[in-house]
C-alpha cells in the first residue's frame, strides 16, 4: 500500500485539487508540505490530531513537512458559518502561536534527518504593505470567485467584515510564500479549509510560471455516527494540554466511543497499522463488551499525546472508580475525573437525603430513602445505610471532596467550599 492509498484507506482525504498530481506527489516524489494552525488559543484540541497523524504518515514516507503556525492569520480570524470571530491582539496572538509551537514540538519531528521546519506567517505578513497587498496579490482575486466559496457564502445572509473576508487572500499568501521559498507544493488541512486552500493554488498558478505539480487536499472533518460533533465532552472542548483537559478525560472519550465510530477514530487518530486496526475491530464484532477497540484507542492516544506514564494512570483512576475505591485517589485525581459530574457545592453540614434531593440526584426525598435504605447510596466509597447519615467537611477527601455513587455507576461529585 503506498502513500495515496494509505491515506484513502484511513479517510483522511476528502477534497483533492488533481488525483494524477496527488499520485505523483505522494508516491513518486519525495515532496515538501504545509499545514496550518492558527493560534485562536493557547493549545490545539482533539480534533487537531488529524491534521497531526497526516503530518507524521507522509513524514513516515520521507516527505518534508512545515507545520505553519498562524500568527499573522490569527490575527485575521478565519470566518466562521455563524458570526465574527473576537478579534484578538498582537500580544495574545503571538504569546498563543509560540505556545502551540512548543505543544507541536512534542509530536512532530523535528529534529531527525527527515525533520519539519516550524514556520509562522506573521514573519512575511506583517511585511506586506497595504499597497503591496491589494496591488499585487488583490488584483489576482475575483470578487465573484470569493464570494463563491463556501465560508464566504455561509454568512452573506448574516453579514462578513472586510476583515474576515480577507482572510482567504492570506492564507493564500502563505502557500505562495512557501512555494517559492521551500518549493512546498502541498498544502492540506480539513474540508473547512478547502476554499482557502484552492484559493492558494489559483494564486501560484498567476504568479509563478512553473507551477503545474501544486496540491490541494482536505481531510473530512470528524462527526459522530450520530451525527453529534466530535470532540466535545460534557465540559466542553477536549483540549491537547493536560492542564486544560486531564489525560484521564481524554481517555474516557475514547473508551465510551461507539462500536460505528472506532474504527474511523482508529484509522484518522493513530498511526497503527491496517493489520493492528482490522483485528481490533473484528475482536469488537465478535465480543464487543470487552470493548478491545476502544481500550486501544484510548492507549494509543494518551499514551501519544501525554507519555505511558500519564496513561497507566488513567487507567488506574478507571479501574479505581469501577471498583469503587474511591479513597485510593488523590483530590486532584478526583476532580480531574468527575469534574464532567459536579452536581453541587456546600458550605455546611448537610443530611443524605436533603443532599441527594437538593443537588437532583434523586427527585423526592421518598426516592433518597428508599435508595439509602437498599444500599444503593455510597459516600466516598463506603456503602450508606442509614437515613440519617450526615455530610460533612471534616470526612470530606482532604476536606475538598465528597463523592456519591448511585448504584453501581453513577456518580456524583460534592464540593466543600
Amino acid at each position: 500500500m503506498n502513500l495515496y492509498e494509505e491515506l484513502k484507506w484511513r479517510g483522511l482525504i476528502k477534497d483533492i485539487s488533481n488525483e494524477e498530481t496527488a499520485k505523483k506527489l505522494l508516491n513518486d516524489e519525495k515532496s515538501t508540505f504545509y499545514c496550518g494552525f492558527d493560534p485562536t488559543g493557547d493549545s490545539l484540541t482533539i480534533g487537531h490530531l488529524v491534521q497531526v497523524i497526516r503530518i507524521l504518515l507522509l513524514q513516515k514516507y520521507g516527505h518534508r513537512a512545515i507545520v505553519l503556525v498562524g500568527g499573522a492569520t490569527g490575527l485575521i480570524g478565519d470566518p466562521r458559518q455563524t458570526s465574527e470571530r473576537k478579534l484578538l491582539t498582537l500580544e495574545e496572538s503571538l504569546k498563543n502561536a509560540e505556545a502551540l509551537k512548543k505543544q507541536l514540538s512534542n509530536y512532530i519531528d523535528f529534529i531527525d534527518e527527515n525533520k519539519a521546519i516550524m514556520v509562522n506567517n506573521y514573519d512575511w505578513i506583517s511585511k506586506i504593505n497595504v499597497i503591496e497587498f491589494l496591488r499585487d496579490y488583490g488584483k489576482n482575486f475575483n470578487v465573484s470567485y470569493m464570494l463563491a466559496k463556501e465560508t464566504i457564502a455561509s454568512r452573506l445572509q448574516t453579514g462578513i467584515s472586510y476583515t474576515e473576508f480577507s482572510y482567504m487572500i492570506i492564507q493564500a499568501i502563505d502557500f505562495l510564500h512557501l512555494y517559492k521559498e521551500y518549493n512546498c507544493k502541498i498544502q492540506f488541512g480539513g474540508s473547512d479549509q478547502w476554499g482557502n486552500i484552492t484559493a492558494g493554488l489559483e494564486l501560484i498558478r498567476k504568479m509563478s510560471d512553473d507551477n503545474e505539480d501544486v496540491l490541494g487536499l482536505s481531510s473530512p472533518l470528524l462527526m459522530k455516527a450520530d451525527g453529534t460533533k466530535f470532540g466535545k465532552s460534557e465540559s466542553g472542548a477536549l483540549w491537547l494540554d493536560k492542564d486544560k483537559t486531564p489525560p484521564y478525560a481524554i481517555y474516557q472519550y475514547f473508551l465510551n466511543t461507539s462500536d460505528s465510530d472506532v474504527e474511523t477514530y482508529l484509522k484518522t487518530l493513530t498511526l497503527l497499522s491496517k493489520q493492528e486496526i482490522e483485528s481490533l475491530v473484528e475482536k469488537t464484532k465478535t465480543n464487543p463488551e470487552e470493548r478491545a477497540a476502544q481500550k486501544a484507542l484510548g492507549k494509543e492516544i494518551v499514551t501519544f499525546l501525554h507519555g505511558e506514564e500519564e496513561y497507566n494512570n488513567a487507567l488506574r483512576i478507571t479501574e479505581t472508580l469501577f471498583k469503587g475505591n474511591i479513597k485510593e485517589l488523590t483530590s486532584k485525581e478526583i476532580e480531574d475525573s468527575l469534574s464532567d459530574v459536579l452536581t453541587g457545592t456546600i458550605d455546611n453540614d448537610i443530611n443524605i437525603i436533603d443532599l441527594l434531593v437538593n443537588t437532583g440526584i434523586t427527585s423526592s426525598k421518598r426516592e433518597a430513602r428508599e435508595l439509602v435504605s437498599s444500599n444503593a447510596i455510597t459516600i466516598n466509597g463506603d456503602r450508606i445505610s442509614s437515613t440519617e447519615y450526615i455530610i460533612s467537611k471534616d470526612q470530606a477527601i482532604d476536606n475538598k471532596f465528597t463523592v456519591i455513587r448511585r448504584g453501581k455507576k453513577k456518580y456524583y461529585l460534592i464540593k466543600h467550599i
